[in-house]
C-alpha cells in the first residue's frame, strides 16, 4: 500500500472511494438530444480508466422543463436518459471507478428563449447579469413542482446506476433561494435564513424519500459570496453547520464566490495567471468548522498541490476537473511513479469559455479530449518504422514530433529559431500567460524520452531536407503578422508581434487596429499602456476580442481598465499616412456613411497571419502526394495513401499556421490526427 496522502482510499458512508482524487461535475457540452451518448460516454470513461476515484457527470443536469440549458446540458427531465445512463455508468464502474451526477434548475440563470420558451423563473424579478433574462418571481406552485422534478431526477439517476448525486446550488435557483441578494418573497420561503434555506431542505427531504438512504448526496454551495448584501462567510458557516446537521446529505462540496458575471465566475474558477487553489483555506475552514466529508475544486492544477489539500486536511476529496481534461490518466502515472509525463494543465481556459459560447469543451493542448472516438490520449506503436522529417518546432510541429515518436519513428526537426515555441514563446511574454510555456516544455520532454533529433537556428531548405532521404515531411512553419491590410500606408504600421517582443519602442498615443480579435491584440494593449501610453483599441466587429472569449477578458479588462485605455467596435481603420511627426488614420465603417481622420504616434496592426509556406511549395514537386491530403482518409484515421507523383521520394503534409492563421488547439489537432496514422 503507498503512503502517498492521493492514493489513500476514502469512505463515504457505504462507498468505498479507490483514492482521494475526483472529477468534480462539469459539462463538456457533448450530449446529443441531451442524452450521454457514446461521445459523452467514452469522455468519462477515459477518466476511469485513467484511475480517478469518483467522477461526476453533468454540470449541471436539468430537472425541469423551465430550467432550459443554456448550451448542450444533459436533460434528467426526461425518462429516455435512464438506459443512457445506465451504459455510462455500467461502463465506469467496470473500470473500478464510482460516478455521480449534479443536478439543478437554474432558475434565472439561463434565457426564456431556450429549449420550451417557458419563463424563467427566481425568487425575484432580478435578472443575471450573465444571461440576461428577466425572470418571473417563483409561485408557490412552482416550488411544489420543482421540488417534486428534482426527486423524479434523483430517481431516474438511481435507476440509471448512479452512486449519488450532487445537487448544484450555487449560482443557480437554490442559491438564489438562499441568497438575501437574490430572494425577495415573503412567507415561508423568503426573509429570515431559516425561510430562505427551507427550498434547499425541502429538495433533499423529497430526493431522499425517493431514493433511500443507500444513496449518496450531496451538495456544490457556496459559503461566502463575496457580495455586499449577500451570503457571508458568517452565515455560509452557519448554512455549512445546517446543511450537515440536517442529516439529508453526505458531504459538502465547497466554493467561494459567486456566478452572475464573468468576472465573478472567473473568481471562483480562476484561469491563468491567476492565483492556484485561492480558495482551498477556505474550504479547510470549512471542514474544521462542521468535521464533515468536504470536497473542493478550483484551479488545483498539479499534483504537488492535490497532495498538500489531503496531506494538511483541508478536504477529504479533492477535485482536479480542468487537469483531467488535459491528462486523463493522472492517477495511472502517479501510482506508476510517472509524474513528470502528466501533461500539464496551463489553466488557458480554452475547456469552458468553449462552452459558455455554444461550442464543445476541447482542451488547448490535449485534442484527443472530447475525440475519444476518434483521437487516441495514447498513442500506438507503428507497424513499421520511418523517418519523419518536421520543419517547425512551434505547437503543431512538436506534437507532431512527439507522436510521430511514441508511434516508434525516427523524427528529426527543424527549427530556424534558437528555442522551440514559435507563437507560444511570444506568448508566454505576458506574465499573466507564462503558464502557456509549460505546452511547449512538455513536449520537448517527451521529444526527449522518444529521442527526437532537434536542429535549431537553423534554416531548412529543400536541399536540407531531401538530404535526410525521409519517409514523410511535415510542414509546421507557422506564419508571420499579417499587417498589409490598407488600402496605402501599410508601411507605416507595425504588428501586435513587434510590441509583444519588445523589438519596437512603445509609442506614447497609439492605436490598435484590431482585426482578428484574439489575444495578441490585447496583449500588445497590455504592453503599451503598462508603458505609460495612451491606447485605443478599435475594431470593425461589434463586439472586440471575440476569439479571446469571457473569461479570458476578465483579467485583460481588470488590468486595461486601470490605464488610459479607449475602447471602440464597429469602425474600420483603411489607410494611414504620415503628417509630421504623427501618423493620420482615415477610419471609415463597414456600415457605411462615415469618414474621419485621427492622429496618433503609431498604429499596430493585429490582423492574424499569413503562412510561411515556401518551403512547402518548393517541396511539393519532389512530393509523391505533391502535398495533397485526403480528408476521407484523415477523418476516418487512415494512413495517407495519396500518389499524385509516382516518382516522388517522400510523403509531404503541412499542419497549423503553415495552412492559415487558427489557433494552438487547432495547431496541436493537426499534429496529431496526421501523426498517428503515419
Amino acid at each position: 500500500m503507498s503512503n502517498d496522502p492521493l492514493l489513500q482510499p476514502y469512505q463515504l458512508k457505504h462507498l468505498k472511494l479507490r483514492n482521494r482524487i475526483i472529477v468534480t461535475s462539469h459539462e463538456p457540452a457533448y450530449p446529443e438530444d441531451g442524452m450521454p451518448k457514446e461521445r459523452y460516454r467514452a469522455y468519462t470513461v477515459e477518466r476511469a480508466k485513467g484511475g480517478v476515484a469518483l467522477t461526476m457527470t453533468a454540470g449541471s443536469a436539468a430537472v425541469s422543463r423551465d430550467s432550459p440549458p443554456v448550451f448542450n446540458n444533459l436533460l434528467a427531465y426526461k425518462d429516455e436518459i435512464v438506459p443512457w445512463i445506465r451504459e455510462m455508468t455500467d461502463a465506469v464502474h467496470e473500470e473500478g471507478a464510482a460516478i455521480m451526477i449534479q443536478l439543478t434548475h437554474l432558475g434565472r440563470r439561463t434565457r426564456w428563449d431556450k429549449g420550451d420558451w417557458l419563463p424563467v423563473v427566481a425568487p425575484s424579478h432580478q435578472r443575471e447579469a450573465s444571461h440576461r433574462a428577466f425572470p418571473k418571481k417563483v409561485e408557490d406552485w412552482d416550488i411544489e413542482r420543482i421540488i417534486k422534478d428534482f426527486a423524479d431526477a434523483a430517481e431516474r439517476m438511481k435507476a440509471g446506476g448512479m452512486d449519488g448525486v450532487e445537487l448544484e446550488a450555487y449560482g443557480h435557483l437554490i442559491d438564489q433561494f438562499t441568497s438575501p441578494l437574490t430572494n425577495e418573497l415573503d412567507g415561508p420561503y423568503g426573509g429570515s435564513l431559516d425561510n430562505r434555506l427551507r427550498f434547499c431542505f425541502d429538495v433533499f427531504r423529497a430526493i431522499r424519500q425517493r431514493v433511500g438512504n443507500d444513496f449518496i448526496l450531496g451538495v456544490r454551495y457556496t459559503a461566502d459570496e463575496c457580495l455586499p448584501g449577500g451570503t457571508g462567510k458568517a452565515e455560509g458557516l452557519e448554512i455549512s453547520r445546517r446543511l450537515k446537521e440536517s442529516g439529508l446529505i453526505d458531504y459538502l462540496n465547497v466554493i467561494r464566490g459567486h456566478i452572475d458575471t464573468d468576472a465573478g465566475l472567473t473568481d471562483v474558477i480562476p484561469i491563468q495567471g491567476m492565483a492556484n487553489s485561492p480558495h482551498l483555506d477556505f474550504a479547510g475552514e470549512i471542514r474544521a468548522a462542521t468535521n464533515f466529508p468536504t470536497f473542493h475544486a478550483a484551479k488545483i492544477p498539479d499534483v504537488a498541490t492535490a497532495r498538500y489539500a489531503i496531506a494538511s486536511g483541508k478536504v477529504d476529496m479533492v477535485g482536479m476537473t480542468r487537469a483531467h481534461m488535459t491528462d486523463p490518466h493522472i492517477v495511472r502515472k502517479i501510482i506508476e511513479k510517472r509524474e513528470d509525463d502528466i501533461r500539464p494543465c496551463v489553466g488557458a481556459n480554452y475547456c469552458l469559455d468553449r462552452i459558455y459560447q455554444g461550442g464543445a469543451a476541447f482542451c488547448i493542448h490535449n485534442a484527443a479530449t472530447g475525440r475519444e472516438l476518434t483521437m487516441p490520449h495514447i498513442v500506438a506503436k507503428a507497424d513499421a518504422k520511418k523517418k519523419v522529417v518536421i520543419v517547425g518546432a512551434g505547437p503543431a510541429g512538436l506534437e507532431a514530433a512527439r507522436v510521430a515518436g511514441e508511434r516508434g519513428h525516427q523524427v528529426v526537426v527543424f527549427e530556424a529559431a534558437n528555442n522551440p515555441g514559435g507563437q507560444i514563446r511570444l506568448t508566454a511574454q505576458s506574465e499573466r500567460r507564462k503558464e502557456m510555456i509549460s505546452i511547449i516544455d512538455w513536449r520537448m520532454s517527451q521529444c526527449e524520452k522518444y529521442d527526437v533529433t532537434f536542429h535549431f537556428n537553423t534554416w531548412a531548405e529543400a536541399d536540407t531536407i531531401e538530404a535526410e532521404n525521409p519517409d514523410v515531411v511535415i510542414i509546421a512553419t507557422g506564419g508571420l503578422p499579417h499587417t498589409e491590410v490598407l488600402a496605402s500606408g501599410n508601411d507605416l504600421v507595425v504588428s501586435s508581434w513587434d510590441i509583444i517582443s519588445g523589438d519596437v519602442k512603445p509609442g506614447t498615443n497609439v492605436l490598435i487596429f484590431d482585426d482578428a480579435g484574439d489575444h495578441a491584440g490585447l496583449q500588445a494593449a497590455e504592453f503599451l499602456a503598462k508603458a505609460g501610453a495612451k491606447v485605443e483599441i478599435m475594431t470593425p466587429d461589434r463586439s472586440f476580442a471575440p476569439e479571446v472569449m469571457a473569461m479570458n477578458l476578465v483579467p485583460y479588462m481588470r488590468s486595461l481598465q486601470k490605464h488610459d485605455v479607449t475602447f471602440t467596435v464597429t469602425y474600420r481603420l483603411e489607410a494611414v499616412e504620415k503628417s509630421g511627426n504623427q501618423l493620420v488614420a482615415h477610419v471609415g465603417s463597414d456600415y457605411g456613411g462615415i469618414a474621419k481622420q485621427q492622429s496618433f504616434d503609431q498604429i499596430v496592426v493585429n490582423h492574424g497571419t499569413i503562412p510561411l509556406d515556401e518551403l512547402y511549395f518548393e517541396l511539393k514537386p519532389s512530393s509523391s502526394n505533391l502535398g495533397e491530403m485526403s480528408h476521407d482518409q484523415l477523418l476516418s484515421g487512415e494512413p495517407q495513401s495519396v500518389i499524385r507523383n509516382p516518382d516522388g521520394k517522400f510523403q509531404l503534409f503541412r499542419i497549423g499556421d503553415a495552412v492559415a492563421a487558427r489557433n494552438t488547439h487547432a495547431a496541436v489537432y493537426d499534429g496529431l490526427r496526421i501523426a498517428k496514422d503515419i
